[in-house]
């Protein structure tokens, strides 16, 4: 498993980016596209209708956050918290929770960002050039035998 090992740096990477264009492509119309939709949008979910811009403001910048591998953790706790209540608020009451098609992207999402938040950026990230090895995931103890 050494050459798992050794992609660790692009696979952490290339989480970043997948989560972080996702992010921003659902933040962006949340801010610069028909926020007025998305306040209604939001004040029928429940939620407060200057929520839309909390989470277009969550989505968009955490979004460009991780792609640039900066504050990745805190972005991605963020994120994950945004996707939890998401899921909690909006998603589970449409049906029950073996109902996984109601909110597989929103947990795909959460945990994701969750892991991101766990790990760190990796090595190619802007964490990891300006906070150095804060910004790198753990190294595993390697086995003796």
């Amino acid at each position: 498993m050494q050459v798992l090992e050794k992609l660790r740096p692009l696979a952490l990477l290339l989480l970043r980016l997948g989560l972080g264009i996702i992010f921003v492509s659902h933040g962006y119309p949340k801010l610069f596209g028909h926020s007025q939709q998305w306040m209604v949008a939001f004040q029928h979910m429940g939620f407060p209708p200057y929520f839309a811009y909390i989470s277009g403001i969550l989505e968009f910048f955490g979004g460009l956050l991780l792609i640039a591998g900066l504050f990745t953790q805190v972005a991605g706790l963020l994120l994950a918290v945004e996707m939890a209540i998401a899921i909690w608020r909006v998603h589970l009451p449409q049906g029950s929770v073996l109902a996984v098609h109601n909110y597989e992207l929103p947990l795909a999402l959460a945990v994701g960002t969750f892991a991101l938040a766990a790990i760190g950026a990796g090595v190619l990230s802007f964490d990891n050039a300006i906070f150095g090895s804060r910004g790198k995931p753990p190294r595993r103890a390697k086995d003796k035998s």
